[in-house]
């Protein structure tokens, strides 16, 4: 019986957690979103909600597969330990799509402002028609 309180254990704190970090970077993601794309915040909300779902996709996905158990613990101990591991893969596949999509969008954001930076270097000279061109 201790393996069925595990499942409710596991699914009820993944489930939170997960809800609890996409929110978080909802939130704190539209800011960084909007500054990537120019200050475009429809374009920027669009990106983050869509981003979002597929988060709530990936991770949903995750906890409902790594749900299955082969181990059935006999006490207390051996659903703590049983739920403690499946949690933990669960945080680490969290942590490691929150820095990957940190690495992604850092990178957007570089390039957005690297096209409206002003070239490395001042012009050394100003170049003007000729006057033969002029009377064209």
């Amino acid at each position: 019986m201790f393996i069925v309180y595990s499942y409710f254990v596991y699914l009820a704190i993944s489930l939170s957690v997960t809800v609890w970090v996409a929110k978080t970077l909802h939130r704190r993601g539209r800011v960084f979103l909007v500054d990537a794309f120019h200050g475009q915040q429809e374009l920027a909300d669009s990106i983050n909600h869509l981003l979002v779902v597929g988060f709530y996709l990936i991770n949903v996905g995750y906890v409902a597969f790594a749900l299955k158990s082969t181990e059935n613990p006999a006490n207390l101990r051996q659903a703590i330990e049983l739920v403690s591991d499946k949690l933990g893969l669960v945080l680490l596949v969290l942590g490691g799509m929150h820095f990957f999509n940190l690495f992604v969008f850092s990178r957007v954001r570089r390039r957005a402002q690297e096209s409206l930076a002003p070239p490395p270097f001042p012009p050394d000279a100003v170049l003007t028609a000729s006057p033969h061109l002029q009377g064209s």
